[in-house]
């Protein structure tokens, strides 16, 4: 009996050891994909969806074209994704191809005009879906000269993946 007691404590202890050296493994594995998708600097599509993320290359990655829009003068005073109080006010925009806090330059392809912005919120899907890359505060859209157009072909080129205060 002494022996079965030991033979079962043992298989058990081995289990143990397996799962604890193998869940270890996949955090590693977890934490240099991660980390790999940092370096190209994109994010999930949709806030909280980890099931479909941006694949390109770091060198394509670094470019994203496509249309700019910006935000209504209702949504001043609105929660962001960051958790923060959206201003139109200031140098910011939504979109679902960066990672949050992500500062990224804005070219205004029909004028050249360009800003630097901080991403901290997403867009609607269905505006991703019109061709959308991103939504600027007013204060962007001003500054590339678009705002009577209301929409205008943009370059997006990451500055930093970093928050800077």
């Amino acid at each position: 009996m002494k022996f079965y007691l030991i033979a079962i404590l043992f298989c058990f202890s081995g289990i143990r050891s397996f799962a604890q050296s193998d869940s270890n493994s996949n955090i590693h594995v977890k934490d240099t994909l991660i980390s790999q998708m940092d370096s190209l600097h994109l994010a999930n599509n949709k806030l909280g969806d980890t099931t479909s993320v941006l694949t390109k290359t770091p060198e394509s990655a670094k470019k994203i074209k496509g249309i700019a829009s910006f935000y209504s003068k209702n949504l001043d005073g609105t929660k962001t994704a960051t958790g923060e109080i959206f201003k139109n006010s200031k140098m910011t925009g939504a979109s679902n191809h960066l990672k949050l806090n992500t500062w990224v330059r804005v070219t205004n392809l029909s004028n050249g005009n360009s800003v630097i912005v901080r991403i901290n919120d997403r867009m609607h899907p269905r505006m991703a879906k019109q061709g959308r890359v991103i939504d600027l505060s007013r204060a962007a859209a001003a500054e590339l000269d678009f705002m009577k157009k209301g929409l205008t072909k943009v370059q997006l080129e990451i500055v930093s993946a970093k928050t800077v205060d």
